[in-house]
Order: structure tokens, then C-alpha cells, then sequence
């Protein structure tokens, strides 16, 4: 059972308005639907629209972040929990170990590296979470090229699209965790690399 919904996502505050729309959306139909929030615990951004959002409308906020970040001052104290880890590969384990599933919402690099992980995750068999990825006003379509090309030149194997689902909006996203139901995955040496 999903409960734990763990939100990767921007913390720029100088993106255009759509998608903090998107991310407080989330929040609320998170919070609204009964799901708690775990993220990176910063107060800026996508991060916070979204984890404001969800406290809001009832959700319990867990935040993880770096000590690093933590004395930049980039952290807020609206978190039911609050863990501080050494660095980042410290921070990623400790948000896989209290999540049941991920959304990607739009994001940069600490974002799609995060994203990357849990796909890899899924796809050697270490978790079954719903992997979701909120396309926001078509910010990831070049991605989903990118993934394409990589099974199309197989450097993957096709049957990578089954673990993630493609969102393009927060009530699709929210409606594919509804419904989601981890599937047994065979990791088997033919399943990873055979064509």
C-alpha cells in the first residue's frame, strides 16, 4: 500500500508560473487523498510549493537534507520530521528507505539523477515503487525522446517502459498511484540485456 510519496523536484523560484500551479496541485490532491510527503526538505521552489501545499491540505511532511545545505538556510521548519545526512548519496538512501513510491515533477540535474536511480532501482529489482513523471507543460518530452532512443539503439531493454508511467497531470498522477500494483518484474540476466 502507498502511503509515503516521495517528490523530487526543482528548487528554483524563477520558473514560469505553470508549474508551480502543477506542483501545489500535486500537493493538495496529495494531501487531500491521504498520502504523506516525503522530499528534500528545502523551502524554495517546486520543493516547497508542493510540500506547502500537501501540509496544508493534510498531509505529513518528511524532510531530508545534507548537512551542507542544511547551513545554507535553504531548509524549512513546516516538516512533521526532519532528518539531516552527510551528504547527498547519504540523503537519496535515506528518501528510498521511507517512500513507497516517486513523482518526478520538473526539475534540474540533482532531479533527474534521482529519478535515474529509482528507475535503475526498479529495473534491477531492488524496489517495486510507482515511478511517476509529471510532464508539466511538456518539460520532460525531450527526456522521454532520449529514453526512446536509448532502447531503440538498445542500450536498454523495452520492457524499461513498464517502470515508469508518464504523467501529464497531477490528477493522472495521483489516479496512477490509486491504482498502481507492483508487478513481479523478472531481472533475470535475459530480462536487463537481451534485446
Amino acid at each position: 500500500m502507498i502511503k509515503n510519496v516521495c517528490v523530487f523536484a526543482s528548487s528554483s523560484n524563477f520558473l514560469q508560473p505553470v508549474y508551480y500551479k502543477d506542483a501545489a496541485e500535486l500537493g493538495r490532491l496529495l494531501g487531500q487523498n491521504g498520502y504523506d510527503m516525503v522530499y528534500g526538505g528545502s523551502n524554495l521552489g517546486l520543493m516547497w510549493a508542493c510540500a506547502g501545499a500537501a501540509k496544508t491540505h493534510g498531509a505529513k511532511l518528511t524532510g531530508v537534507m545534507p548537512e551542507k545545505l542544511q547551513n545554507m538556510g535553504v531548509f524549512t521548519d513546516g516538516c512533521d520530521e526532519f532528518h539531516v545526512t552527510e551528504g547527498m548519496r547519504e540523503r537519496k538512501a535515506k528518501l528510498d528507505s521511507i517512500s513507497d513510491a516517486v513523482i518526478a515533477l520538473a526539475g534540474g540535474f540533482g532531479t533527474l539523477e534521482e529519478l535515474s536511480e529509482m528507475i535503475v532501482q526498479k529495473q534491477l529489482g531492488y524496489n517495486k515503487k510507482a515511478i511517476v513523471i509529471l510532464n508539466t507543460n511538456g518539460f520532460y518530452n525531450k527526456l522521454n525522446e532520449f529514453f526512446e532512443e536509448v532502447i531503440e539503439q538498445k542500450f536498454a531493454n523495452h520492457n524499461v517502459r513498464s517502470l515508469y508511467y508518464i504523467a501529464e497531470t497531477p490528477h493522472d498522477a495521483i489516479d496512477y498511484l490509486k491504482n498502481y500494483k507492483p508487478s513481479e518484474l523478472n531481472v533475470d540476466k535475459n530480462a536487463i540485456y537481451a534485446r
